[in-house]
């Protein structure tokens, strides 16, 4: 297995127009989660990814299941909960597209996961551990599974990359700065916004910040800005890699999944941290292009063609 990942996918709704939602009658059914979304992106791309979570076992949690097993994703280690419902949530875009979320996933399936849910064996074989900051907002048994998968991708040299996908509505009033900081420490990529990076670690240059989370045994940190690329730093140089600027943007959600797609192909590939960094910048780009947070996840031959500047028309 390339790459092993756990969290919570759930249900998306988007309504058929902009608008606020309770004057909203029609909506798309969508999937949605981070975790699922890479997964989903790697497979793409022609990687072997398997994705760990609980659903419920609802008409919710079998669509789910259906989809992203369609993706060509591994989905032997899903279990399905007989008490626990699927988690939905519904997504609002208003004047100039300011996109708001709203989420109805307390006590869901996905918030059950525990330690036992993870097979030791599966992470031995795998390649890479891609974990996100949002399975231990879920709850308390979440970031004791969280843990366990990286102290066993630890034990058995499989290399964790860490998205801290900070969600502060999620944490409530759970101080999440040590919780997410114990993740950094255990991480050989770490992959923050660069608001990420000022809510981590408050009121301090980015100079300290960079250097203090590579004393931590960090192997590359990339800092991601958007539309204006991403910053990687190693202990031997910190690289601006230009983004993919687009004039197309639909859908923000999901940018974030699209570089760790991106960026985690690239290093499958082989490619320098300078093109992973590159690869991830443009699938980011792409994903926003596309309504919904997995739709606009390329396939490999679409990379390609991008790289070779091909005709959109082929024939």
């Amino acid at each position: 297995m390339d790459v092993i990942t756990l969290g919570e996918s759930m249900v998306l709704f988007e309504p058929n127009e902009n608008g606020l939602l309770q004057y909203t009658e029609n909506f798309k059914k969508r999937v949605g989660g981070a975790e699922s979304n890479v997964a989903i992106g790697l497979s793409k791309l022609g990687h072997s990814v398997s994705w760990i979570s609980r659903l419920g076992d609802d008409p919710f949690g079998r669509y789910l299941y259906s989809f992203i097993r369609g993706e060509g994703v591994h989905v032997g280690q899903v279990k399905f909960d007989s008490y626990s419902s699927t988690g939905v949530y519904f997504k609002q875009t208003g004047g100039f597209n300011q996109t708001s979320i709203y989420y109805y996933r307390k006590h869901s399936a996905a918030s059950l996961l525990k330690p036992s849910d993870i097979s030791e064996k599966e992470i031995a074989m795998s390649k890479f551990l891609h974990i996100t900051g949002i399975t231990p907002a879920l709850s308390k048994s979440c970031h004791e599974t969280i843990l366990y998968a990286t102290q066993l991708a630890k034990k058995h040299n499989v290399k964790i990359i860490f998205d801290p996908n900070i969600r502060q509505k999620l944490w409530g009033n759970i101080d999440f700065k040590p919780i997410l900081k114990e993740l950094i420490k255990m991480s050989n990529y770490f992959l923050p916004g660069a608001d990420e990076l000022n809510l981590l670690f408050p009121n301090r240059d980015i100079e300290d910040i960079i250097t203090e989370i590579l004393d931590f045994g960090v192997e590359a940190i990339v800092v991601k800005n958007g539309s204006a690329g991403a910053t990687y730093y190693t202990n031997y140089e910190g690289i601006v890699v230009s983004g993919y600027p687009n004039e197309h943007v639909k859908d923000p959600v999901g940018a974030g999944d699209g570089f760790a797609t991106g960026f985690i192909s690239g290093l499958l590939d082989g490619l320098t941290l300078f093109d992973s960094v590159k690869r991830g910048n443009l699938i980011g780009s792409m994903v926003t292009m596309v309504h919904g947070d997995c739709e606009g996840l390329p396939f490999r031959e679409e990379i390609i063609g991008f790289d070779k500047n091909k005709s959109d028309v082929q024939r």
